[in-house]
C-alpha cells in the first residue's frame, strides 16, 4: 500500500469520526461518542503511518529527493489536519467533551479532502531554499499552532451558539442539542487553554522561521507577505492573551477574537499562498 491509498483511508475515517460526533449531539448516546472517539484514534494512528511513508517513499525517488514530508502546498495540509487530531485528542485527556468533536473534526476532514481531490501529491525535490532542517523546526511548530487554534475556534463557535440560546432562554434548562454541550464556562476554559498551547508554538515558528530566512536568504526579517501576517496573526492572539490578564475578557468578546484569529491564520497560511506573491509562493 502506498501512502496516497493511506491518505485515503485516513479521510475516509475522518469522514466516519465526523458523522459519529453528529451522531451523538443528536443521540446523546455514549457508546456512539465512545465509537466516535475511537476511530478518531485509529484515524490519527493510521495518518501518522502514512506521514512516515510517505517521508520513506521520498527516499525511494531516482535522485535521492528524500525529506521530511513538509515541502509542498499538499504535505503542508495534509500535515495540518494530523496536527488538529493530535491537538484535539491531547485536549479531550484533559476535558472529555465528546461533542466538541463535532465542531473540530470537520477542519481535519475538509482539509485532507480538499488535499486528496485538488493539490498535486507527487514528491518533488527541495529547492535550494527548502534545503535545511530549519524548514522541519519552522513548519512543525507552526502547524501545531495552527492547529490549537483551529480547535479555539470550533469550540468559540459552539459557545456563540450556546450563550445566544441561553440569553434567549431565560434561565431555564436548555434542551436538544444544545443541551449536550459543554457548559459555557468549560466552552471558554477549553478556548483558553488551546491559544495559550498555540501562541508559544506560534511564536517558536516565527523565529525558526527568522533564523531559517537568515541561512536562506541572509536576512532575518524581509517583510516578505508570509512573514507580515504570521506578525498578524501573532498580534491577535496576544492581543486575545493580554484582555484576559489585564482587563478580564471572556465569553462572547473572548470567542469572537478567537474566531477571528483563526480566519486570519488561514489567510496566513492559504491566502499568502494562493493569492499573494512573495518569498514562500514556492508553498503553492
Amino acid at each position: 500500500m502506498e501512502s496516497g491509498q493511506l491518505f485515503n483511508l485516513v479521510t475516509l475515517g475522518y469522514f466516519i469520526a465526523m458523522v459519529l460526533f453528529i451522531t451523538y449531539l443528536a443521540t446523546r448516546s455514549s457508546k456512539v461518542a465512545l465509537a466516535a472517539h475511537l476511530v478518531s484514534l485509529v484515524g490519527v494512528i493510521m495518518h501518522t503511518l502514512a506521514i512516515g511513508m510517505r517521508w520513506y517513499e521520498s527516499y525511494q525517488m531516482p535522485g535521492g529527493v528524500g525529506h521530511a514530508p513538509l515541502s509542498n502546498l499538499y504535505e503542508s495540509v495534509v500535515f495540518f489536519a494530523w496536527t488538529i487530531l493530535v491537538i484535539y485528542l491531547l485536549l479531550d485527556i484533559k476535558y472529555k467533551q465528546r461533542s466538541v468533536g463535532a465542531f473540530v473534526i470537520p477542519f481535519a476532514f475538509f482539509a485532507m479532502t480538499w488535499a486528496q481531490l485538488k493539490l498535486n501529491t507527487s514528491i518533488e525535490p527541495l529547492v535550494p531554499a527548502l534545503q535545511s532542517n530549519w524548514l522541519t523546526y519552522h513548519v512543525i511548530t507552526c502547524f501545531l499552532g495552527y492547529a490549537a487554534f483551529a480547535v479555539a475556534c470550533g469550540v468559540s463557535i459552539m459557545y456563540l451558539i450556546k450563550i445566544g440560546k441561553e440569553e434567549k432562554s431565560d434561565g431555564s434548562p436548555i434542551g436538544g442539542i444544545l443541551g449536550i454541550f459543554p457548559s459555557v464556562r468549560i466552552l471558554d476554559e477549553i478556548n483558553y487553554s488551546a491559544i495559550m498551547i498555540g501562541f508559544p508554538l506560534l511564536t517558536i515558528g516565527i523565529v525558526t522561521g527568522a533564523a531559517w530566512a537568515n541561512y536562506a536568504w541572509g536576512t532575518y526579517w524581509s517583510w516578505d507577505p508570509k512573514e507580515t501576517w504570521s506578525l498578524i496573526v501573532w498580534f491577535v492572539y496576544a492581543a486575545f492573551l493580554h484582555a484576559r490578564f489585564t482587563r478580564g475578557w471572556v465569553g462572547r468578546r473572548a470567542a469572537w477574537l478567537s474566531i477571528i484569529g483563526f480566519a486570519a491564520t488561514i489567510f496566513c497560511y492559504l491566502g499568502v499562498n494562493l493569492v499573494l506573491s512573495g518569498l514562500h509562493s514556492y508553498g503553492g
